[in-house]
């Protein structure tokens, strides 16, 4: 029997909204994979520890502050630091095109936009960490 994946769900930054970061999780959990929720506020540095802590596959990160130019670039430099290349990195929230583009030139496996489906989140987990593995 396989592993579930193990996802951590981040709300970085000074964004106090995570609605949409609970319902990710939910989703996910229901979907049997284990989800550890970070809660809000979450710095890079955090992040980063507990998803080396947690030993996860993917590390969802929700933003809608509009911080994510600044706090994505330093999580993926902080995962390379740690040689955590392996770990799946996608974000959710308001990124605007040309700046998911960027996001995933630096290494993001994809950028949810709001209203994303969440079967579509769920699959695209799925089949990145099959890839990885």
């Amino acid at each position: 029997m396989d592993s579930p994946i193990r996802v951590l769900v981040a709300k970085p930054g000074l964004d106090g909204h995570d609605r949409g970061a609970k319902v990710i999780a939910k989703a996910l959990r229901d979907a049997g994979m284990e989800v550890v929720y970070t809660g809000l506020r979450q710095t890079p540095e955090m992040i980063v520890n507990a998803a080396l802590q947690e030993d996860v596959q993917v590390i969802g990160l929700s933003i809608l502050s509009g911080a994510h130019n600044a706090i994505v670039p330093r999580v993926m430099a902080l995962l390379n630091e740690n040689k955590m290349t392996d770990v799946v990195v996608v974000v959710g929230g308001i990124v605007p095109d040309e700046d998911a583009a960027e996001l995933k030139r630096l290494g993001v496996a994809a950028v949810f936009q709001p209203g994303a489906p969440l079967e579509g989140i769920v699959d695209f987990i799925r089949s990145s960490v099959k890839q990885a593995a």
